[in-house]
């Protein structure tokens, strides 16, 4: 019997596979392990024939030869002949899966952004520039240093270059000069590289048309979502590659990526785009930046790997779909068992070890950790440096109106590298004018400006590449202030204007990162990985890449601190490659809350008088808040020697034989007008920021280390000897003890090949003064102490507060939840709960789709971006185990506030009578800490007691610790030979954390709130606590959650017995 044309036998419907086999062969097998696995489930029905046309047929047959199927997948990629397979749609108009038409918009990013525009999905700021030509120029089209200009509209540095054509995957990310420049390209994976780092690289391509778009900040997570009809979405996360550009590989070789949850708006926005592309079996790049998300690509057909549930449930969708198209008299409702399940092989479920604290509670049980604060101080850098001259120059003075917009009485701030490099224009013209012994009339006044303006000529030298003409570093700014201004007649004779004639140029610099620096922080960062989360090393690792890690990384605006950060987040979560691409995608600035000392600058200002008069007096002075044996923190300017006003005066004859020998080095240079750069290469601060080990060339030519001339070694010496005491007023300086201290230390530590005489006895001193002069700066008593901490570290106290809230509250969720779903499962019988576990969710809840930027409000405000996994597909034993850890990078002023808060909190009006936070044995021990060094920390854990009922306040557990960070004495050598190769690498180890309580004490989370909440910004000025993003709907504490679990259950149940035909 010959069977007519779309009849199909024994009444199977026809499925044909139209698509090149190279996406869909995996080795000898026909169909790559996705579709091959969701083929083989719809075949499994009995219902479906599945048809696979092949090269041959699909290139070189006429379409009236193809196999006559009722439904068709179809989908274009390079070398398909979509026209061909469009005209085989028309001609046998079958089912299709994804519509043919649409695919062309797939090719084009531009009509692909135009196309999400109009559904209203979502998309990142964006702009087209569009050559008919390489090399083309626009008049709509402009490229400053840091940003590009497209018919008016900015995009400031970093932002993304994508080629219009969908298929080139040269992507770049051109990146700041504040973050240290460059260029990172992203490419299809490679081996295990998805992208490369070009730190010399700064302008963008010209040779095609490009999109600009906006980079969003989305913590080094991408999240692909995948759909089947408009109705189901999956989504997976995985490592950015923009990030360092390593793909991370299970065992097996395969890309490691993590079911996540989909918050309401993201399902609704894959629900748009399904509909707006009409590609039912579609995948998509979903972007989170501040609590927003956007679509930023399209791909059109796209499968899930390596995951069996996926596999079930989108076998189970697409059966729905073709039998609704092609046989709506069939019933679609699934049998009570899928077909495939009794020989579905298992897979294999990857362990997990249970990171218990290793402490034992109180009660005697084991405690889970869930959540890590750190707030961080730098790592080594050099010395902080400031040059302040009056200039009256006229070409200064017409910079500073060319960048003021001609305003006589504005302010100009010089940062960028053309600014700077017409500021290094002006001063080499001027500086050989004013050079000292070139003119006989020269005063002191005239040779001290000469030599300041050489400084800044040196510094600006000394920041730029002098190969490539580029400054680099993120570590200069200029500033020129108007002082004086005189009247002078229009250019047009009408009337006068005012012009300045005088201005205050003050030049920061210095305060730059070492190799050193960057080193201890990423040693700290695997210092953090492998022991402040319990449990084996590599399960931070494996908690963050399963997105059970809440990972948040914050920093001042210093450079320093942005890239201490950076080198930080590199050892923590083990990445590779150059700090600026991981600095730009992890770690978010907060200058708010990590900067300044402007709210506490009147108290301040009166501890240093009292100190300034404690230390020059030559008395001691003990008040009367404390016995100074028993409680010896108690007395006014704990610390300081008793000698002071004889150390300080020999702290000055030591500066200036210091200062001296350090003139006679830089007096060759400054004589013969070289530079030591004729010989060795210029100093790159952009690539000593991929650097851990020392300059050993510049080192082995005699030249100081890092970035700095010996001409600038003596400008810091010779400004250090003349700030510290003023000879013509016998008058010192106390505040500049600190500085020398820093300058003593830093040579001691990177320019000990150069013998300074002395220096070892400079170092003894200014240590002995520094000890007792840096922590009374922050107050001179305990009282002052907590009032100054209380102002600087507000902000920040405020936040750790709301930190530890937002997890006890989620962890609070999570265990209600767990109780629910053990009740509803004790109403279950085996056999039903067999059956619900089977089933796939085939479709999205209504209620839960929300237009995105319709959601309630507490959702919008929390702008931290989330990711949780989605326990429905994850391939790990506790899915909802989960941490929160948040990083605060910062100074010096705002570790010892932070601390002084913690420790004398007690001592508030509010809370008399209260113990300190802090035990008595830890009280000492901070007494004898005169210094918080580079990479000291202090570390909040909070533990939760499980086997505690909710309301007991015992269930959450704070544990607190501190590291006195790099404290050791750079003369300090043991012999051992770890010590002498730190002192050869130029790099002090960083000490351990110490316990700021008594073993077994328990310091509850309530108590924590209580004793701190006076000191810190209140709640209600920072966004309220929310739901977050991730478990919108699925956390919740009412119990309608509950009924409706049973209520669709028992639904389905009934659909299930009734609907059988």
């Amino acid at each position: 019997m010959e069977v007519e044309e779309g009849e199909s036998v024994g009444g199977k419907i026809k499925i044909g596979v139209c698509v090149m086999e190279k996406k869909v062969k995996c080795g000898s097998e026909v169909f790559s392990a996705p579709m091959g696995q969701i083929l083989d489930r719809l075949e499994s029905f009995g219902e479906f024939e599945i048809l696979h046309f092949g090269d041959k047929v699909i290139l070189e047959d006429p379409i009236e030869s193809w196999p006559i199927c009722d439904c068709l997948i179809a989908f274009h990629s390079s070398g398909y002949p979509l026209e061909k397979a469009q005209a085989y749609a028309a001609l046998r108009k079958p089912f299709l899966v994804n519509e043919l038409d649409p695919q062309y918009l797939l090719h084009d990013r531009r009509k692909v952004y135009e196309h999400l525009e109009m559904y209203g999905i979502p998309v990142p700021r964006y702009a087209c520039v569009n050559r008919k030509v390489p090399n083309q120029d626009l008049d709509y089209f402009v490229e400053e240093e840091d940003f590009v200009e497209v018919n008016g509209e900015r995009f400031w540095k970093p932002f993304v270059e994508k080629p219009v054509n969908g298929d080139d995957h040269s992507i770049m990310i051109y990146y700041p000069s504040s973050a240290g420049g460059g260029m990172k390209e992203l490419f299809r994976k490679i081996g295990n590289r998805s992208s490369e780092f070009h730190p010399d690289v700064r302008r963008v391509r010209r040779e095609g048309s490009y999109i600009y778009e906006e980079f969003m900040a989305t913590g080094g997570t991408d999240v692909k979502v995948y759909t089947v009809g408009p109705e189901y979405a999956h989504a997976e996360a995985r490592k950015s590659p923009v990030v360092d550009g390593v793909v991370m590989r299970n065992i097996d070789g395969k890309e490691v990526r993590y079911p996540v949850l989909l918050t309401p708006a993201e399902k609704q926005m894959a629900r748009e785009v399904c509909i707006a592309f009409r590609q039912a079996v579609c995948g998509f790049d979903l972007l989170r930046s501040e609590g927003c998300s956007y679509v930023c690509d399209v791909n059109g057909w796209s499968f899930v790997k390596n995951s069996y549930k996926y596999y079930d449930d989108a076998a189970c969708v697409l059966r729905k779909m073709c039998l609704d198209a092609k046989a709506p008299h069939l019933s679609s409702t699934l049998p009570p068992t899928l077909p495939w399940k009794v020989n579905e092989p298992v897979q294999p479920n990857e362990g997990l070890t249970r990171q218990g604290s290793g402490i034992i509670g109180t009660f005697g049980q084991s405690e889970e950790l869930r959540c890590v604060i750190a707030v961080i101080r730098h790592g080594d850098r050099t010395p902080k440096q400031k040059v302040k001259l009056k200039v009256t120059e006229e070409k200064l003075l017409n910079l500073m109106l060319k960048y003021n917009g001609g305003k006589p009485r504005a302010e100009t701030k010089l940062k960028s590298a053309v600014q700077l490099q017409d500021l290094l224009d002006a001063t080499r013209m001027l500086v050989p004018r004013t050079r000292p012994g070139r003119e006989s009339d020269s005063d002191a006044e005239d040779l001290e400006h000469a030599e300041k303006l050489r400084q800044v000529k040196a510094v600006l030298e000394e920041n730029m590449d002098m190969q490539g003409g580029h400054f680099s570093g993120i570590y200069r700014k200029v500033q020129l202030k108007p002082l004086k201004w005189v009247k002078i007649p229009k250019n047009d004779g009408e009337g006068e204007e005012e012009r300045p004639v005088e201005a205050l140029m003050v030049l920061k610099y210095g305060g730059v990162l070492t190799h050193a620096g960057r080193k201890q922080a990423e040693e700290l960062g695997r210092y953090f990985r492998n022991n402040m989360y319990p449990g084996e090393g590599t399960g931070l690792l494996r908690l963050h890449s399963t997105y059970r890690h809440d990972l948040k990384i914050y920093s001042s605006d210093e450079g320093r601190v942005q890239m201490s950060a950076a080198a930080f987040a590199k050892g923590l979560l083990d990445l590779e490659g150059q700090l600026t691409p991981i600095l730009v995608s992890l770690v978010s600035k907060d200058s708010s809350m990590l900067d300044g000392l402007d709210n506490a600058s009147i108290e301040m200002e009166a501890a240093k008088a009292r100190l300034n008069e404690i230390v020059t007096s030559g008395t001691e002075i003990i008040h009367e808040h404390g016995s100074s044996e028993e409680f010896p923190w108690m007395t006014d300017g704990a610390g300081l020697p008793p000698n002071a006003h004889e150390l300080l005066r020999e702290l000055v004859k030591l500066t200036k034989n210091v200062t001296e020998q350090v003139r006679l080095l830089a007096m060759d240079e400054d004589e013969n007008l070289t530079e030591p750069y004729d010989i060795i290469p210029p100093y790159d601060q952009a690539k000593a920021l991929g650097k851990t080990n020392i300059d050993s060339d510049r080192i082995a030519s005699g030249l100081p280390c890092g970035s700095e001339g010996f001409l600038l070694m003596f400008a810091r010496w010779i400004k250090l000897a003349r700030d510290l005491y003023n000879e013509r007023k016998d008058r010192f300086d106390i505040t500049q003890i600190p500085d020398v201290y820093d300058s003593c230390k830093y040579d001691l530590l990177h320019n000990s090949h150069l013998d300074l005489k002395g220096l070892d006895e400079l170092f003894k001193v200014a240590q002995l003064l520094a000890d007792g002069v840096i922590p009374n700066e922050y107050g001179i008593n305990p009282q002052q102490k907590l009032k100054i901490g209380s102002k600087i570290a507000r902000r920040l106290m405020g936040k750790i507060l709301i930190d530890l809230r937002n997890t006890r509250e989620e962890a609070m969720s999570v265990a209600e939840l767990k109780e629910s779903q053990e009740q509803v499962t004790l109403s279950l019988s085996a056999s039903e709960k067999e059956d619900r576990n089977s089933q796939p969710k085939l479709f999205i809840n209504s209620d839960d789709l929300r237009r995105p930027g319709t959601g309630d409000k507490d959702e919008d405000d929390d702008k931290e971006t989330k990711y949780r996994l989605d326990p429905k597909y994850a391939n790990v034993k506790t899915p909802e185990r989960h941490v929160r850890t948040r990083l605060y990078f910062t100074s010096e002023s705002h570790i010892h506030s932070l601390m002084n808060v913690l420790r004398y909190c007690n001592l508030d009006e509010t809370l008399q009578g209260e113990e300190s936070l802090i035990c008595q044995n830890a009280l000492e021990r901070l007494c004898k800490t005169k210094e918080l060094d580079y990479m000291s920390y202090i570390v909040l854990r909070l533990f939760e007691n499980t086997e505690v009922s909710l309301e007991d306040p015992k269930r959450f557990r704070i544990e607190l610790t501190f590291s006195r960070g790099a404290d050791l004495s750079p003369l300090e050598n043991n012999g051992t030979r770890e010590a002498e190769s730190l002192l050869r690498e130029h790099t002090l180890p960083i000490m351990g954390p110490e316990r700021l309580q008594e073993v077994g004490s328990c310091l509850t989370l309530e108590t924590m709130e209580k004793m701190v909440r006076p000191f810190a910004m209140p709640p209600e000025d920072f966004p309220p606590a929310s739901t977050p993003v991730g478990f919108s709907g699925y956390f919740s504490k009412s119990a309608a959650v509950l009924e409706r679990l049973v209520n669709l259950f028992h639904n389905y149940k009934n659909s299930s017995s009734n609907g059988k035909s």
